[in-house]
């Protein structure tokens, strides 16, 4: 059974920072592109940041210059650090991953539970 396990959330003014990771565990195989999206309260779930097993990166441009997606592959974590935090930030934060299991089954867009993320004076 594999578990994406976010954490890092929590509430914080604007101009302030946070940073999010995402524990992958199970009988994972391979994890190949990790990424954040952010789906606020009325809105569909957007693409934040991803970045790819060699490290290659992208940002959607509201994020562009404020927050920055790294990972670790040996403990199979992904990170996002938040700065400069704005209210249009407020959104519940989801960790997705592309994965092998063992026994070879790709699973492409593995979800987490997701953790909020509230940016208010």
């Amino acid at each position: 059974q594999v578990q994406l396990v976010e954490s890092g959330g929590g509430s914080v003014q604007p101009g302030g920072s946070l940073r999010l990771s995402c524990a992958a565990s199970g009988n994972i195989f391979k994890i190949n592109t990790m990424g954040w999206y952010q789906q606020a309260p009325g809105k569909k779930r957007e693409l934040v940041a991803a970045i790819t097993t060699g490290g290659s990166t992208n940002y959607a441009d509201s994020v562009t210059g404020r927050f920055t997606i790294s990972r670790d592959n040996a403990k199979n974590t992904v990170y996002l650090q938040m700065n400069s935090l704005k209210p249009e930030d407020t959104a519940v934060y989801y960790c997705n991953a592309d994965l092998i299991v063992a026994g070879g089954l790709y699973i492409k867009g593995y979800w987490g539970q997701g953790t909020q993320v509230t940016v208010s004076s």
